[in-house]
């Protein structure tokens, strides 16, 4: 596996998208053509409801692994302006709809949502429900912070609907901790993570990371232990993604020779599955683990687990809106994203301009790729009609996954390719292998993370 893991251990995206981002079209882009998709998109599924996200960008400090849009401020009089702002694009997009939207899907990301107050976030969320309707069956979702994540924050979030919350612990070693300012006791963690239950949330998870810096293999094993102890529902095994070449992070604060070893890595993601499947928890799609009872893993099982901009989800609609600075969209015919600065994203919206600033129109060929990799990502395995390779270089796909059988990552048949169990860590590079783009322009400059 060794020898695997130097063999696939490339740059490449974590296709929460196709096209990935770096290779959107944006001279076929305009906000006109966007305003126009949205508008067909949701007319062509409006019974099937919209999924909204809301990215709240504020963090009082820096955590050093993280490579997420924010601002880092402690000056807590931004909240109201900004959700004023976010109430007021979300009005700009309804104008565009020809009925009150249901909701099925709505998920607070950043930043930090549990910077704001939860007296702000109730009043978002008021004001986003006072001009849609919410789904019988609707999942409500929010990241916390264990170190500021209150009671009371649960409980305003649970008086609205929200059922599912997100708590990120990353590693329980403080060397780990303090290397990426993100100090947090076991205690905070079981804290928060107790009083959801109290409140009567139904779905809890959490995030960990392997591959930080100075965090080895028995760090690995002791943050799985101790998670045991709280049983999340659901839980997100990541890979930590080094990218300091990108703007506005803090990863230059440690050496690269302070992180885990090719090798050390894939020993603490191997490890660390191993013991979470021991322990009851089930592999879903790339980087998650959830028990039986939590909807993630029903979804993997009826073959209704989606992945979009918002990762893994329950929930499958056709129209996404991303509200916020940075926020990402996605009508299914085409992406768009908001400027980052939030002063812009205030000024565009106080003028009555949806701010977004670059996107993608999605063609035939987008979308029939689109289709694998989601198949791919979600479920393992994808199949193809004789007529769609009419639309793609398929053969070239086909040389792509060759090499990829050899090693026995996948089974190919004539018009199918599933992943072998000793293919799921590689999922990403079977991914790459049915992305045309990234065949046909090779980045002349380091885009994305390690694959492993």
């Amino acid at each position: 596996m060794c020898n695997l893991t130097n063999k696939y251990n490339v740059p490449g995206p974590r296709y929460t998208s196709y096209p990935t981002v770096p290779y959107w079209d944006i001279n076929k882009f305009s906000g006109k053509k966007w305003k126009l998709s949205v508008k067909e998109s949701f007319e062509n599924s409006e019974s099937d409801g919209i999924s909204l996200y809301i990215h709240l960008p504020f963090c009082e400090q820096m955590c050093t692994f993280c490579g997420c849009h924010k601002r880092i401020t402690k000056r807590h009089e931004v909240e109201i302006p900004y959700i004023n702002a976010v109430l007021k694009e979300w009005s700009l997009y309804r104008d565009l709809l020809v009925s009150k939207p249901v909701i099925k899907e709505l998920h607070l990301g950043g930043g930090t949502p549990t910077f704001f107050s939860p007296e702000n976030l109730t009043s978002l969320a008021n004001g986003i429900f006072r001009f849609a309707k919410k789904a019988t069956d609707a999942e409500l979702s929010f990241e916390g912070h264990p170190n500021n994540t209150t009671k009371d924050h649960l409980q305003a979030l649970y008086n609205v609907g929200f059922r599912r919350v997100c708590f990120g612990v990353q590693d329980y070693n403080e060397t780990v901790q303090k290397a990426i300012n993100r100090v947090q006791p076991f205690e905070n963690v079981w804290n928060v993570t107790n009083w959801a239950r109290e409140i009567g949330y139904t779905s809890v998870g959490h995030d960990i990371i392997y591959g930080l810096p100075f965090q080895t293999l028995a760090d690995v094993k002791n943050t799985i232990k101790k998670t045991n102890e709280l049983r999340p529902d659901r839980l997100a095994f990541y890979s930590y993604a080094h990218v300091p070449w990108l703007e506005g992070n803090g990863q230059r604060g440690y050496r690269d020779e302070d992180l885990p070893t090719n090798e050390d890595k894939k020993l603490q993601y191997e490890i660390g599955k191993k013991r979470l499947t021991e322990l009851g928890y089930h592999d879903i799609g790339m980087d998650h683990f959830a028990l039986k009872t939590d909807n993630l893993f029903i979804a993997s099982k009826n073959g209704s687990l989606h992945r979009n901009f918002m990762g893994y989800t329950a929930s499958n609609t056709q129209l996404m809106i991303g509200l916020g600075a940075s926020s990402i969209s996605d009508s299914w015919h085409a992406f768009a994203q908001n400027v980052k600065n939030i002063e812009e994203y205030q000024h565009l919206v106080q003028h009555d301009i949806i701010p977004v600033y670059r996107g993608h129109i999605l063609n035939k060929e987008d979308e029939l790729i689109r289709k694998h990799i989601l198949n791919l990502m979600c479920h393992f395995e994808t199949s193809w009609e004789v007529d769609q390779t009419n639309f793609l270089d398929f053969q070239h796909i086909i040389d792509n996954l060759v090499e990829l059988e050899t090693d026995e990552l996948i089974q190919i048949t004539a018009n199918s390719i599933k992943v072998t169990e000793k293919g799921k860590p590689f999922i990403r590079n079977i991914s790459m292998a049915f992305d045309l783009k990234l065949q046909r322009k090779k980045p002349e400059t380091r885009l994305f993370s390690m694959t492993l």
